[in-house]
């Protein structure tokens, strides 16, 4: 996979179309972040696969696993997973076009609406007029989906730019497969509507964003912007919620306590990113006027465990306790096709903790006291 990022990235093309200047105020503090933990984890179970994928279709490729540092069990399998995936919808494709075509981690280029749009789709089939664009998500953190997803448009538009000349493609499907959270998300639209996106919507946000014009907006997008903990629209839209502060809780209106709820998630991340922002800036020289660092917590440590168990052993003692791994270890260990045929009887799974959610959340409502006392009573009634 490439290792160059465009400017006007598809990954970033959604914050870039709701907040164009948000491009130029991010670059002003340093590149973007790729070298994160779980920036190198995908990374990894991509390059893994790529590997699977073309392996099964007879591609040239190289096992990389030799060289991932991050490789689990779980990596294997979804990435198993997502080779089995693709290739059932591309055997599916052959069904009824046998000369259907597919494209691992195809290269593209948009930049007949966006100077300098390019990337990487992870897959692409085409066949009888159809298009499918697929992407592996292997994180966890947040579930993508696939309807209107402007990065997998933009990989789309890419596509349809290089494979139109020679193929009639009328209907486009994007899928997400991001199996650690068990979500397959597909979503359809017509090559006509994604083009009226492309000239509509991409286009003059591209050129806005380009020049560093345009409206600043805060939103779910602000997530992995270099310039959340600093940008000024997001603080006057995170303070606006100070106001509240200063009301007891039942004092505030039902319709007031909806917008609350509305927000304090983005409230919260907003005052994390600050501090995170703080901390770093104070470890770099900064003197904050009424704000130090200092050592945090700590708990104490073997400085040298195979010496502290030999010292043990000599007095007399057992250093070791024999414990049971826990199921995340377990399943490490004996894979999750073999946990699930050795102990998938044996594992139980407690009612979660009642947790406030969106309406549009797809877990189910919880029945409450107050529910279940309404429901006696109807039925009751009915009787």
């Amino acid at each position: 996979m490439p290792d160059v990022h465009a400017k006007f990235s598809p990954s970033a093309s959604d914050r870039l179309i709701h907040c164009p200047p948000s491009l130029l105020l991010g670059e002003q503090y340093g590149p973007e972040d790729t070298g994160s933990e779980y920036s190198r984890e995908g990374t990894e179970a991509h390059s893994l696969g790529e590997f699977l994928l073309k392996k099964a279709l007879g591609l040239p490729c190289e096992d990389p696993r030799s060289t991932l540092k991050m490789y689990t069990t779980e990596m294997q399998e979804c990435a198993e997973g997502y080779r089995d995936t693709v290739l059932e919808i591309y055997e599916t494709m052959k069904q009824s076009c046998p000369d259907a075509i597919i494209s691992v981690e195809q290269q593209v280029s948009f930049e007949e609406y966006v100077a300098g749009g390019f990337g990487t789709s992870d897959c692409v089939i085409l066949g009888d007029g159809h298009m499918f664009v697929i992407d592996y998500k292997h994180g966890k953190g947040v579930e993508v989906s696939a309807e209107e997803n402007s990065q997998l448009k933009c990989y789309a538009l890419g596509s349809y730019l290089a494979f139109s000349p020679l193929y009639d493609i009328t209907d486009i499907t994007l899928v997400i497969y991001q199996p650690r959270i068990s979500n397959y998300s597909q979503w359809s639209l017509k090559a006509d509507d994604l083009l009226l996106w492309a000239d509509t919507v991409l286009r003059p946000q591209a050129e806005l964003a380009l020049k560093g014009a345009g409206e600043y907006s805060c939103g779910s997008w602000c997530r992995f912007c270099r310039a959340k903990a600093i940008c000024r629209k997001r603080a006057e839209e995170n303070l606006m919620l100070a106001r509240y502060d200063f009301a007891r809780p039942d004092s505030l209106e039902e319709d007031e306590i909806n917008v609350i709820l509305a927000k304090v998630d983005q409230l919260v991340a907003w005052a994390e990113d600050v501090k995170t922002y703080a901390l770093q800036q104070a470890l770099a020289g900064y003197a904050w006027e009424d704000w130090k660092v200092v050592e945090g917590r700590s708990v104490r440590k073997y400085s040298d465990e195979a010496a502290v168990a030999k010292a043990v052993k000599d007095a007399g003692y057992d250093p070791f306790e024999r414990k049971l791994l826990t199921i995340t270890a377990m399943e490490k260990l004996l894979g999750k096709k073999n946990f699930e045929a050795l102990l998938g009887d044996m594992v139980v799974k407690p009612s979660g903790k009642p947790t406030l959610v969106l309406r549009s959340d797809k877990r189910p409502e919880m029945t409450t006291a107050i529910n279940e006392f309404m429901e006696e009573n109807e039925n009751g009634k009915e009787q």
